[in-house]
């Protein structure tokens, strides 16, 4: 390159000597291609480095290379602003100052940009995830630098943005791939509690959705005023949560039906002592 130019700032490419006008152009148009060129390659580079780490987000990867991508582009662009002679310095303090400014204007989504960050850095959930922030629940449809999207459980469609999200507190129900299924079940003081017991047992057991290889924990939580509140804790496969919890929750009225175990409902039971009990019926007459 340095072979292309001379010290009277003439251009000179396969022999022919050019003005210097034209040798600025065609030194800028080479500076352009070149670049653009070294650019592919090293994005192309990155790519295949990326792809050969197996615990690595695809949003984080794409975040990667697209931040490599912007920063090259702008090397490029202070580049060519050199060859063409202008004072690089002078722009970056004009951009700098401007820069604060839009950032003041922009703080929030400034902020929201630093949560989509921390979001594609810390990966607290990844798309296809069941999370829950309190308020929102759903599953992740996609996740980009200012907004976090969630399609609910019965197919509404919920943006929120990231600034929100990582500040929030957020459960992730998907991340594990087992969940427990906890229950309760309230019944009468005159049914057998241990005949209860056995039969929630014998339907867990009698499930495929009840992991075999996890005992499920069955007891006497509390004695309330109008029944003997039993929990159940069964295991399952994360994706069959919500089927498991329905299943037991059929099987076990079903069967404690059969079993002559009562459900309570809620009642009251008034006493009159015998004065009362006269004074009304004397009204009566």
């Amino acid at each position: 390159m340095n072979d292309m130019m001379n010290v009277n700032n003439e251009f000179t490419m396969f022999g022919v000597h050019f003005a210097d006008p034209w040798a600025t152009l065609i030194r800028l148009a080479l500076i352009i291609v070149i670049g653009m060129i070294v650019i592919q390659i090293l994005l192309a580079v990155i790519r295949r480095i990326l792809k050969k780490i197996d615990s690595l987000d695809e949003m984080l990867s794409s975040f990667v290379i697209n931040a490599v991508r912007i920063i090259c582009i702008i090397m490029l662009i202070a580049i060519c602003l050199d060859t063409l002679g202008v004072n690089v310095g002078t722009i970056v303090a004009v951009l700098g100052a401007a820069g604060a400014a839009i950032a003041l204007a922009l703080k929030d989504s400034l902020a929201n940009i630093a949560g989509g960050l921390m979001i594609i850095i810390t990966r607290p959930f990844k798309k296809g995830d069941l999370i829950n922030l309190g308020e929102y629940r759903g599953r992740v449809q996609e996740i980009d630098l200012f907004l976090t999207t969630l399609r609910t459980l019965n197919y509404q469609v919920i943006t929120i943005p990231n600034g929100l999200v990582n500040t929030s507190i957020l459960v992730n129900e998907s991340r594990e791939e087992i969940r427990r299924v906890d229950l309760t079940f309230g019944i009468s003081y005159d049914s057998d509690v241990v005949r209860a017991k056995e039969i929630l047992r014998e339907v867990c057991r009698k499930s495929d959705l009840v992991l075999d290889d996890r005992e499920p924990s069955i007891g006497v939580r509390s004695n309330d005023d109008s029944a003997i509140v039993l929990e159940l804790l069964a295991w399952c496969r994360t994706e069959d949560y919500f089927k498991t919890q329905y299943y037991l929750l059929e099987q076990v009225k079903l069967a404690f039906d059969a079993g002559g175990i009562h459900i309570p409902y809620p009642h009251m039971v008034v006493q009159m002592n015998q004065a009362e009990k006269a004074r009304q019926e004397e009204d009566q007459d």
